[in-house]
Order: structure tokens, then C-alpha cells, then sequence
């Protein structure tokens, strides 16, 4: 059964992030900077409803459609009547998804037929509404391609910097910041016969005319109003690039997607958001908004100020599950994790991998993805937050290509025409012992956050302040959910080595669960093992703990 709890009546949202360019690429012979006709490229039409459904069968509820909207890239579509970028301001061979070439647009990359692009992202949509999965696609607001030009915009929409004035710095009507009477020169590199002047702040900030190479140089900041020079805000009358950005929100609105994944959202202003989702959210309120989020002093000003229903926990979760993992980080600091967020939990979205993350399997990471099993259980039932896995994960992917662009740097690249192996062996049905073991323990865990009413709907009760004589609070972490008489405990270890102990579920614990004390079936929902106990304020619950492992017990 899957509880509709938690949030706006519904049940925890469970998200799939998939990259089209390599999720379906069956190629095994691909070579450093390849170009697609070499490394091939997969594509709409190939992510079938048997696929869709094996995704569903995780215990999904979304996919993340990563780069779907067109972005610059050295791929020339001249023939298809796309102009060709210049590959100077373009970051690998098939580019960053995150440097926007036309907000109304599909990239070219994922069509059979080229000219039938969008009808066939369209039959995507459709095909994943079928399976009963919901769609999510990027939304990119702060920065453009060097070369943003729409082909494709609906009548009577101007382009962004079309009407601009570039002989000022800052003017509230500008869509772009320019760098007067200076020529765009990014430091370290060749840009070939590309001219830009003046030049056009760049995406992470950047306010001069020679950005680095590790600066964003392919891309464009966008102006919302906000005068870089003294922080003064110029919000009335609406500015321009307000209007632009709420019509391409409303354009892919129409198309049938469910969410929206706002990249660097923060780096926005919390007032445009607040005007437009409450603007898209008239349209569609189921709706969702996700911001990828860094500054947690601005966490609660996005959600209850913009309207964002959920953000990334990177700098606490994330990052703490991770020290904890490879940095000898105290599993204790799980608490403060919580306490941070205390408030606002169930709208923390909550991953252990991403695009921009490294691969848990990887060298620089873990090494092994049986070492992550504790984190993942404890990422994904810590609260009624979603939680989001990244396409490859639950089968291992261990990122060990250096794939041109990206080099070795233990990710998935989002820059290169590429394919990854553990994705190929899974379509193709011939993944390994290792891999299938894997799938199987997420699919459990996963699917259990919707099937388990506690994990669904219920409350947290964290445990490590009653256990410090029965948990070593460096490698163990404890806490419970409960909802309505049902209670369940999660003990994750971090230990390389096997734990036997007792867990002390305190009386006011049980009080908060609306559990009496005194006998109560515990069930251990992974192992089918179900025994009868003793539940008091003064009773110790036995438990007993694979390395790098966890239980469920549910009462």
C-alpha cells in the first residue's frame, strides 16, 4: 500500500535522475572527445515504457529529465536549420547542459528526427505519465549561452538581450550586465574568430571582462533587477527578464511537465520566485519547485517566502553522511543535521549522488557501494522529504572514464558524448552478481519509504541521546518514526566491523507514538523476522548489525 501522507496529502516523493544523452547509449567502444557519430548519444524514443516501468519498480515516483532544454554545443545541426555554436564558448563536445542556447527547445542530441525534436519529448512525457511516474525537467535561470539565440520562440517573444543597452553596466531593463568598452577575454582561453563586445558578465559572478577558466566563462549572468555594485534592488516597475523568465515557465507548463529542478536558484533573487511560482502555481498546483540551494541562511526565505516546495540538503546531509563516510566525521553530527533543518525537514530533499556529485563507487568517493548502504537508509527515511537517486547508482557505477572534458574526476560527465557500463549491462540484461544485488537493496529500501506508513507520514525521534553507554557515536546512528500506535527504528552503522548491542527506546518516545508499554510485536522488515518484545522506558532492545549496514524493526 502506498500511504498518501506528508506533504500537500501526498505520498514521499522518490526521484530518478537520468541524463537521456547516456542513459540508453549502448556503445562499448567510446573514445576521449568523441563526437557523437563516434560515441553515439541516447535518445527519447529509446526510453521505452519497460524501461520506464524498471525505473518505477525502484519505488520511483519522478524522473529527472537532466538537459533537456537546448543548450549550446559543438554538434553542428546547420542541416536541421540550427545555427552552429562556436565551439570556443562551449565546454566539451557536447556541451554543458547548463548553458542555456534556446529556452524553447529540446536538445537536438535526443531526436531521431531532428526537425521532430519536441514532438518527440512530448511523446516522452506522455509515455511517462503512463507508467505513472511524474516529470521533472531543469529549469535554468541565472546565467545563458554565450550564443543565446531562440529559433524556435513562439510569436511575438524577444530573445534575452534583444533590445538591451550595452553601453550601460547596470539598467533595470537589460537582461544581460555589460562590461563597457571592453572585449571578452577569459584568461587561458582560445577563442578562435568568437567576438563578444562588449563583454557580458559571466555566470557565477563573474563582473569583468576576463573571466578564468575554472569561472563559468561559456555562460551569461542574467540581471533581475540587482545592482552588483551596491546590492540596491530595482524591482518595480517588473523587470524585463522577470516577464521573460515567467513565459518560458508557463511554455514548458503547458507541455505537461510535473516540477521543476531550479539550477543555482539562490543565486536568483527569493522575489522573483515568490512572483513567479505563485503565478505557475495558479496554473497547476500540484506543481512542484525544487532549488538547488547552498546557503542554508536562506533556506527558510525560499520555502516560505519564494514558494519553493523542496531544497537540496547538500551542505548538511550530504556533506556530513559523506565525512562521515570517507573523513572519520562522528556519525553523531547526524543530530545537528536535523536540528538545522528543524522546521522545514519535510521540504529537505535529500540524495547521496547527482551530476554535479562524484559516484559513491568511485575512487575519489567510497570505492565500494556496499559502504553506503548506512547512508542511504538514513538519507532516504530520515523524514517525509524526498529523496533522489541518480541513474547507475543503485547498480554501482564506479565513474572510471576519463571521458574527454570531464577527465577522470569520479563523475558521470555531463560534457561529453559518452555511455556508462553498468547502465549498458542493465538494458541489456547481463548485469553482475554485485550489480543486481545492489538494485534488489535499493529497490527494498526505496519502495519501503512509500510502503511503510511510519517512513511515509510519520515523525522523527532521534535516539542518540539516551544510547551513548549502548552506541558508539562515531560509527552508529539511531532515530525513529512513528505515526498513529506504529513505530519503527532505524539503526545505521557506519563500522567496518559487525555490532552487537541494545538500543534504549526511552518512555517519552513511546509517549509521542501513542504506544503503551508493555508487549508489542517487532518486525525486522529486511530479514521477515518478527519477534515478540518488551517496549519500556527501562528495556533494551537487542540489535545486531552487519558491517557498513543497517536494521529496520518495525513495532
Amino acid at each position: 500500500m502506498n500511504y498518501l501522507c506528508g506533504m500537500k496529502g501526498k505520498k514521499k516523493t522518490i526521484i530518478y535522475q537520468l541524463m537521456p544523452r547516456w542513459f540508453t547509449n549502448l556503445n562499448d567502444h567510446c573514445v576521449p572527445n568523441g563526437s557523437i557519430r563516434q560515441n553515439g548519444c541516447g535518445k527519447f524514443n529509446e526510453i521505452d515504457e519497460s524501461k520506464l516501468r524498471s525505473i518505477k519498480s525502484l519505488g520511483a515516483t519522478h524522473v529527472w529529465y537532466t538537459g533537456i532544454i537546448e543548450h549550446a554545443t559543438a554538434t553542428n545541426y546547420a542541416k536541421q536549420g540550427i545555427v552552429p555554436c562556436d565551439p570556443h564558448v562551449v565546454k566539451g563536445i557536447a556541451g554543458s547542459p547548463y548553458a542555456i542556447r534556446d529556452y524553447y527547445d529540446v536538445c537536438p542530441d535526443f531526436a531521431v528526427n531532428v526537425k521532430n525534436r519536441m514532438a518527440e519529448f512530448e511523446d516522452l512525457v506522455k509515455r511517462t505519465h503512463h507508467v505513472g511516474l511524474k516529470v521533472i525537467i531543469d529549469f535554468v535561470p541565472n546565467h545563458v549561452a554565450r550564443e543565446y539565440e531562440s529559433d524556435v520562440k513562439p510569436a511575438g517573444v524577444q530573445d534575452l538581450g534583444e533590445g538591451d543597452n550595452p553601453m550601460m553596466f547596470f539598467d533595470p531593463r537589460n537582461n544581460f550586465y555589460y562590461i563597457t568598452g571592453q572585449e571578452f577575454a577569459p584568461h587561458g582561453i582560445e577563442l578562435g574568430t568568437y567576438h563578444e563586445f562588449p563583454a557580458r558578465a559571466t555566470g557565477n559572478d563573474c563582473y569583468t571582462a576576463s573571466p578564468n577558466c575554472d569561472d563559468w566563462y561559456e555562460t551569461v549572468k542574467l540581471n533581475y533587477g540587482i545592482d552588483p555594485w551596491n546590492g540596491s534592488t530595482h524591482f518595480d516597475p517588473v523587470p524585463n527578464t522577470w516577464k521573460k523568465m515567467l513565459d518560458i515557465l508557463k511554455f514548458w507548463t503547458a507541455k505537461g511537465v510535473d516540477g521543476f529542478r531550479c539550477d543555482m536558484a539562490h543565486m536568483v533573487p527569493v522575489a522573483f520566485w515568490q512572483w513567479a511560482i505563485k503565478q505557475i502555481k495558479e496554473i497547476n498546483p500540484d506543481l512542484i519547485f525544487i532549488a538547488e540551494i547552498y546557503d542554508t541562511a536562506l533556506y527558510r526565505s525560499y520555502i516560505f517566502d519564494g514558494g519553493f516546495d523542496y531544497l537540496y540538503d547538500k551542505v548538511t546531509l550530504y556533506d556530513t553522511l559523506r565525512g562521515i563516510m570517507c573523513n572519520g566525521w562522528s556519525a553523531s553530527d547526524l543530530t545537528r543535521c536535523w536540528q538545522t533543518v528543524e522546521g522545514i525537514n519535510d521540504h529537505m530533499l535529500n540524495f547521496l549522488e547527482n551530476h554535479d556529485e562524484q559516484r559513491i563507487a568511485s575512487q575519489q568517493f567510497c570505492g565500494n557501494p556496499l559502504k553506503a548502504l548506512p547512508a542511504l537508509v538514513v538519507s532516504a527515511t530520515i523524514s517525509k522529504g524526498p529523496f533522489m537517486i541518480y541513474a547507475g547508482q543503485e547498480l554501482g557505477e564506479p565513474a572510471v572514464d576519463a571521458e574527454g572534458y570531464s577527465g577522470h574526476d569520479g563523475r558521470t560527465t555531463i560534457f561529453d558524448y559518452w555511455s556508462v557500463p553498468t547502465l549498458r549491462r542493465w538494458h541489456q540484461g547481463k548485469p553482475t552478481t554485485e550489480e543486481r544485488r545492489l538494485r534488489s537493496i535499493y529497490r527494498k529500501v526505496l519502495v519501503l519509504c512509500n510502503s511503510e506508513k511510519t517512513l511515509a507520514c510519520g515523525q522523527f525521534f532521534d535516539l542518540m541521546y539516551v544510547n551513548q553507554e549502548t552506541l558508539n557515536p562515531y560509527r552508529h546512528y539511531a532515530f525513529l518514526r512513528h505515526v498513529e500506535g506504529e513505530m519503527t527504528l532505524v539503526v545505521a552503522s557506519f563500522d567496518d566491523n559487525e555490532v552487537k548491542t541494545a538500543i534504549r527506546i526511552p518512555q517519552h518516545a513511546l509517549d509521542c507514538a501513542h504506544m503503551h508499554p508493555g508487549r508489542h510485536i517487532a518486525k525486522n522488515i529486511f530479514e521477515n523476522q518478527e519477534v515478540e518484545v518488551t517496549l519500556s522506558g527501562d528495556t533494551l532492545f537487542p540489535v545486531h548489525i552487519e558491517a557498513n549496514s543497517f536494521v529496520i524493526w518495525h513495532f
